[in-house]
């Protein structure tokens, strides 16, 4: 190994271990992602200066769609990765669906997933569901910036190979062979996480919540920009490799993320921005 080469640090998945039960580190990065996402949801419910007035929803419309979305955002991207990635491979063994634990999510399937739940929600609660949209939307970053740090932690969805005098923070990952890789589980956290958490909290603070679906287009469009770029050194998925014209699967699934994105920002931006609804009507 170069000397160049920084150390893979080598922590254990599984954060605690309890007889035949484990917490590994990927789900808390979904629990504690889920976590802090409602409680900072919450709080931009109650700020009514980013609205104009009081939310078209209260915290405790919140506090129940939180069921729904946990049960989009894994049923999602459970259905997104067999669907997506691994079709072929599910096929022949049905049962492993069911086992998360061996990890196999897909973001765009979980994307979807929260559509569906935010949709459903909101006819049943009788909220906006735009609004309940760009607020999901806006705390996402939050689960997605820990979500890469666990595939970090896993020394899984390694980086291509890099060339060390290039990339001095290349890494030999396990599994990965002997070639020093691009971390890129950090690059997405940087991006798909910190950056997406900091652009959406500042257009928010702007007033963005006042036109219903601008943080939703917002977000998709920064998401597939971010994804794409970082899939530039990811390694793509061994079973698909590279498809069409050198893309890769994540690239794919971001060009109609994009799109949307665009749809969702041009409609909001023609409508004038929403008055918040009286108090006493909610």
């Amino acid at each position: 190994m170069p000397l160049a080469v920084l150390p893979f640090p080598r922590i254990d998945p599984v954060l605690v271990s309890i007889g035949p039960f484990a917490i590994r580190w990927y789900a808390l990065a979904y629990i504690v992602g889920i976590l802090l996402g409602w409680l900072y949801a919450r709080a931009l419910i109650r700020d009514e200066r980013l609205w104009g007035g009081p939310a078209p929803l209260t915290p405790l419309d919140f506090d129940d769609f939180i069921v729904w979305v946990t049960l989009g955002i894994i049923l999602g991207g459970r259905t997104g990765y067999v669907l997506f990635y691994n079709f072929d491979h599910f096929l022949a063994d049905p049962l492993e669906i069911l086992q998360l634990w061996k990890g196999g999510m897909s973001f765009h399937g979980g994307f979807l997933g929260c559509v569906a739940a935010v949709v459903l929600f909101a006819r049943w609660r009788g909220v906006p569901f735009l609004t309940v949209g760009d607020l999901t939307c806006a705390v996402a970053p939050i689960g997605l910036l820990l979500g890469r740090l666990a595939n970090f932690i896993n020394g899984e969805l390694w980086g291509r190979p890099a060339d060390v005098d290039a990339v001095p923070w290349a890494m030999v990952f396990p599994g990965g062979g002997p070639w020093p890789r691009h971390p890129s589980q950090l690059y997405e956290a940087g991006l798909e996480g910190l950056a997406l958490f900091v652009l959406l909290a500042l257009v928010v603070r702007a007033g963005a919540l006042k036109r219903p679906g601008l943080v939703i287009g917002l977000f998709a469009c920064f998401y597939a920009v971010a994804r794409s770029s970082c899939e530039f050194f990811r390694e793509p998925d061994p079973q698909l490799g590279f498809l069409w014209g050198g893309l890769t699967m994540g690239m794919l699934l971001s060009i109609p993320l994009f799109l949307a994105g665009l749809g969702f920002i041009a409609t909001a931006l023609r409508r004038p921005a929403l008055a918040p609804a009286p108090a006493d009507a909610r």
